[in-house]
């Protein structure tokens, strides 16, 4: 690890023992990462009762191994979870368990393989590019790195799932995503009391015109692709349309297509958004690791946007990612339900309780990092990451239902960053964001930093 002083980025301060029923609420409402206790941090188990509800938080590799692949049948997706994604994504791959999920994993799974995401590359690059004029024409002032990621990752996603934003208004559906988050994507008392799923909660009743914006651009793209035809090269609507069960020939509804695009294109452009959004925040309030970061995209990219081929030219700029996700996991944390009886180190799992993953505790675990709240891209060295567990560090989940597009979102934020860098330095505009998760880790209020051409950088100091 680094011997120089390391910069502490802001994280929650959780909460000394496990909370109450209403507490939880309260806090869940607020962030869920504020209902994580202490503890989580120096123990790989921690079990608790929220009013009738025993649970487990889980935070140790070899518990998330048994939950994520060893037993992963035993532990699907919590009612809860489904409930607060269903209205968006319906029955998806995300969602669905089981036959569903298999089939419709089969399917899509080719569109991501790596000959096929290698391919893609150039359109990230073109993005990159975009991206980068984007910012070079925003003026003096703060830029708010978020909503420029953001513009950026939703540019790729369409031209991948519908070559393409033809039918999509990029600035409504991102507002109809957020409002999602904030009414469908928060947890209701309801839940914590148990009150059976097919009882509406109040937030899936306040998302419902969020879901109506996206689901009708979506829904007039599939339209417009039934009545022109495949596209050359192929896109991810063409191989949804043509995918077809093995077993039983079964192919997509327009429900089904509707419901995996909509997945697609909230998760591969807000995810790898976060994790760009976070590096560069994290950069900034790092001089020493953004020289080094920018050192060596300059060196390789030479004034050009970066493609495929310079990632591996660059590992230092990967580096910065992983540990951003590290630190700020889009997704980091987790519910299952149990379905049969099962132990996790110590504990006796009985049917019908949940079990939480707690990837935000995973990574910052006291017992498996050092410095575990220091922004340190070393340690994500080659040195580092030799010998280390598969499962402690989980931004992609693991297992079966590993992210089916891990490889496309590393592509995607390692060009993007590395042509920024390149071209630009980045320096801190006003209060640090505090991270706030509802479905995924946002940076509250944004990231707002200021930007300068590296070359106008060099002529000041001259």
């Amino acid at each position: 690890m680094s011997q120089r002083p390391l910069f502490i980025p802001p994280t929650v301060t959780p909460p000394g023992r496990p909370l109450g029923v209403l507490a939880s609420v309260k806090a869940v409402r607020k962030n869920v990462l504020n209902i994580i206790p202490a503890i989580s941090y120096t123990q790989p188990i921690v079990t608790g009762t929220t009013g009738p509800a025993r649970w487990h938080m889980v935070q140790g590799p070899e518990g998330l191994r048994r939950i994520f692949l060893d037993n992963v049948e035993n532990y699907p997706k919590s009612e809860v979870m489904i409930r607060m994604l269903r209205p968006a994504v319906g029955a998806s791959l995300f969602t669905a368990d089981g036959a569903r999920w298999r089939w419709q994993r089969r399917a899509i799974a080719p569109v991501f393989a790596a000959r096929n995401v290698a391919s893609l590359a150039p359109m990230m690059t073109r993005t990159a590019e975009r991206a980068a004029e984007r910012v070079a024409s925003a003026g003096s002032g703060p830029v708010e790195m978020v909503r420029e990621m953001l513009s950026a990752t939703f540019d790729v996603i369409c031209e991948v799932a519908l070559s393409g934003r033809e039918h999509i208004d990029p600035e409504a559906y991102a507002a109809a995503i957020t409002r999602y988050f904030l009414t469908a994507g928060r947890a209701s008392l309801l839940d914590f009391l148990e009150v059976p799923q097919w009882i509406p909660r109040p937030g899936n009743i306040l998302a419902m015109g969020s879901v109506r914006t996206m689901h009708g651009m979506v829904a007039r793209a599939i339209e417009a692709r039934r009545r022109e035809g495949p596209h050359v090269p192929d896109d991810l609507l063409d191989y949804m349309i043509r995918a077809e069960d093995p077993e039983t020939g079964r192919q997509m509804s327009d429900e089904d297509l509707l419901h995996n695009m909509q997945f697609f294109i909230v998760a591969g452009h807000e995810t790898t958004a976060l994790a760009l959004s976070w590096s560069l925040f994290l950069l900034a309030n790092d001089p020493e690791a953004q020289a080094r970061a920018q050192a060596e995209a300059e060196g390789v990219l030479a004034g050009r946007a970066a493609g495929a081929a310079d990632l591996e030219r660059m590992p230092y700029v990967t580096q910065v990612i992983d540990e951003a996700m590290r630190l700020y996991p889009p997704v980091a944390f987790l519910a299952r339900n149990v379905l049969a009886a099962d132990r996790l180190y110590d504990r006796d799992i009985r049917p019908g309780e949940t079990v939480f993953l707690n990837i935000h505790a995973l990574h910052r675990h006291k017992l498996y990092w050092q410095e575990p709240d220091a922004f340190d891209p070393e340690h994500f060295a080659a040195a580092a990451v030799t010998g280390r567990d598969r499962y402690l560090y989980l931004p992609f989940g693991a297992g079966p239902r590993v992210c089916v597009g891990a490889n496309f979102a590393m592509m995607q934020a390692g060009i993007i960053l590395a042509t920024l860098l390149a071209r630009f330095s980045f320096a801190p505009a006003g209060a640090a964001p505090r991270p706030i998760m509802h479905m995924t880790v946002r940076p509250d209020p944004g990231v707002e930093l200021f930007v300068q051409p590296i070359g106008a950088r060099a002529a000041a100091a001259g």
